[in-house]
């Protein structure tokens, strides 16, 4: 007798409704599963799968779920009645609290009423029945590794609501929305069709000689491209050795940035000079994230590094290495960091908080390493083109791959809603993101089989270079994309984080504003609390006499800007279609836009932009407007 892998100690089940429970004994035996005082009975199919649905209960616990069949008992204790949540995405939700400035120092208390699971199950073929986790209390190290937009989240619901919450963290960084879709859904869209077709066609297809390789096959040839570590051997790690004759760079920075396109091997070397209390004692080195691969030394001695054999998200994943205090012997170090990039960027990508070295357990002591270094090139490759994306079987953007292997494990447990994260990886197609999220949302409640449960979404935060001029972005596409699924759906919802992003940075580090925005959301609307979810949402457009064109909006009680000044990030267009920057001016918590260039205006744009820097419409309380568009050209 064995309980399926969602149930363990410290569970948390959702309140108010019929709890399903499921999982496997001998075949045709009896099962009974007993609940708070509730039992329910039904016997195993031949394959010894059973589920039972446990009548509602109101939030509460602890307390203990016993299943028992003729192949024995299977308990789970310290079992909570709350709300659960899902966390799901890309990398931007994968992020943890402890790789953000808000959980870096900062002793987090217990929080017993809030459980953590995490999703760690790789991608397969096929559909799968368990997942590689269990149920966590949440103290200051289970938080610390937790996705930290699902912390802040589930910590103003708990705050809030005074009930036990689980969060379920199930991300996996650059992934499609493709990826998290089933079958069955993919295949009600011609899009998803071709993207079944295609990739069912290469896998189960005859091997053709003479092919172009796979990703896997070209990743498997870049393994071998390194020539061997020549900069070692010629002494570039040590602390005496001359580096002035190498350029100097301000880091973190990925080298394409540096005038360096391609991919290759690149050194980088900084001398830090350390207080003589440090003497003698072990250190703790973070130099951020380095893209793809490093070897990391301190006075000659490698003291750690990430390679292939640390899987697919090295390239994102911040170093923390330890510096044996026998190092620590001369006034200074000379850091030296080998980095390896096999394709796109590459290089000491920061952020900047995450580069220091301190003495262990003394954060506040830190000495900062972003800033000047010096560098030089070991190998350079030049472009790497890798082959046009031919899923393999296990690749975690294969079509429906990880609806088979990180969803479906989960169907049917008790949820109260989903909070999403994505779109990065979608960018490029905004229209198909359009037609396919809401099949995707549709999907997963029809899966669950729990109603229209909410589900929540983050817009893509600014990023990239600001234009100086109004132009098309696809990003502002896919934003509206995601602003569009959430409202023409009464269930859904989103947060803004327009005002919150980094230019270069694709992960920005704020993700308490983003969890709290979705919690506000789900708190105003869902859970019936009254208040405005969101900042200012564009309702609709009048045109006026004299040129003069008036936005509306809900939830625009209090219009303003940010800063004081005039509104800034708005466009307008004539018949013509073409956008230029407009003159502005709020009026009774509407936008008025002008331009006496335009002879004919006909649409405004607001925040439209890969990276709309400096927007800054807000509601009386300070909350960002939603970029909007009034066309639909």
């Amino acid at each position: 007798m064995r309980l399926a892998p969602p149930f363990s100690d410290h569970a948390v089940l959702q309140r108010d409704q019929t709890i399903p429970v499921w999982g496997r004994t001998g075949p045709d035996q009896e099962v009974s599963v007993t609940l708070a005082g509730h039992t329910a009975r039904v016997t195993a199919g031949p394959d010894g799968a059973w589920l039972v649905r446990l009548p509602p209960l109101a939030a509460g616990g602890p307390h203990e779920l016993v299943a028992r069949s003729d192949s024995g008992v299977a308990r789970v204790s310290d079992v909570l009645i709350g709300d659960v949540w899902i966390c799901s995405g890309q990398s931007n939700m994968q992020w943890t609290l402890g790789q953000t400035p808000q959980g870096q120092g900062k002793a987090e208390s217990d929080l017993p009423g809030i459980r953590l699971l995490t999703v760690a199950t790789p991608a397969r073929l096929g559909r799968q029945t368990a997942i590689d986790s269990v149920w966590q209390v949440a103290n200051q190290a289970t938080l610390a590794a937790f996705s930290a937009v699902g912390v802040w989240f589930g910590r103003a619901l708990h705050a809030r609501l005074g009930v036990p919450i689980g969060l379920i963290n199930n991300a996996w960084g650059g992934t499609r929305v493709q990826a998290w879709m089933s079958r069955e859904a993919l295949m009600r869209d011609p899009i998803g069709v071709d993207e079944v077709r295609s990739y069912e066609g290469f896998v189960y297809a005859p091997s053709v000689p003479g092919a172009a390789p796979t990703m896997a096959e070209w990743e498997a040839q870049m393994r071998t491209r390194d020539s061997g570590n020549r900069g070692l051997a010629e002494g570039w790690a040590k602390a005496g050795f001359d580096d002035s004759a190498w350029k100097t760079v301000s880091l973190p920075s990925p080298w394409q940035e540096l005038g360096h396109p391609g991919s290759g091997v690149f050194w980088f070397r900084r001398t830090v000079a350390i207080p003589a209390a440090w003497q003698g004692r072990e250190l703790e080195l973070r130099i951020g994230s380095v893209d793809k691969h490093d070897d990391t030394y301190v006075d000659g001695e490698r003291v750690g590094g990430l390679s292939w054999a640390d899987g697919p998200n090295t390239w994102c994943q911040p170093r923390d290495y330890r510096v044996p205090g026998r190092l620590v012997a001369g006034g200074q170090l000379a850091i030296a960091v080998r980095a390896r990039s096999h394709v796109f960027h590459g290089g000491l990508t920061g952020p900047s908080y995450e580069m220091r070295v301190n003495p262990v357990g003394e954060p506040d002591a830190a000495i900062p390493l972003h800033g000047p270094w010096r560098y030089t090139v070991e190998q350079d490759w030049g472009v790497m083109t890798p082959p046009a994306a031919q899923l393999a079987p296990g690749s975690p953007n294969a079509p429906f791959t990880l609806f088979d292997s990180r969803l479906a494990p989960l169907i049917p447990y008790g949820i109260r809603g989903a909070i999403w994260y994505q779109g990065e990886s979608n960018a490029g197609e905004p229209q198909v993101y359009r037609r396919l999220l809401p099949l995707m949302i549709e999907d997963w409640r029809r899966a669950f089989g729990q109603g229209n449960f909410p589900f929540l979404q983050v817009q893509l935060a600014n990023y990239m270079a600001r234009s100086a001029e109004p132009r098309q972005s696809s990003w502002a596409e896919l934003r509206d994309a995601q602003r569009a699924v959430a409202v023409s759906d009464p269930h859904g919802g989103f947060a803004v984080a327009i005002d919150v992003g980094d230019a270069k940075d694709i992960h920005p580090t704020d993700k308490k504003s983003v969890g709290e925005r979705l919690a506000r959301w789900a708190l105003s609307t869902h859970y019936g609390l009254g208040g405005a979810p969101c900042g200012p949402l564009y309702d609709s457009l009048t045109i006026e006499a004299g040129g003069r064109l008036r936005c509306r909006f809900r939830h625009g009680a209090g219009l303003r800007t940010k800063d004081g000044k005039a509104p800034s990030q708005v466009a307008i267009a004539g018949v013509d279609r073409q956008f230029v920057w407009a003159e502005c001016a709020i009026e009774d918590d509407t936008l008025v836009v002008w331009n006496p260039k335009v002879a004919k205006p006909a649409a405004v744009r607001y925040a439209w932009a890969d990276n709309p820097e400096g927007c800054n419409l807000v509601g009386s309380d300070g909350a960002p407007a939603v970029p909007f568009r009034t066309d639909t050209w």
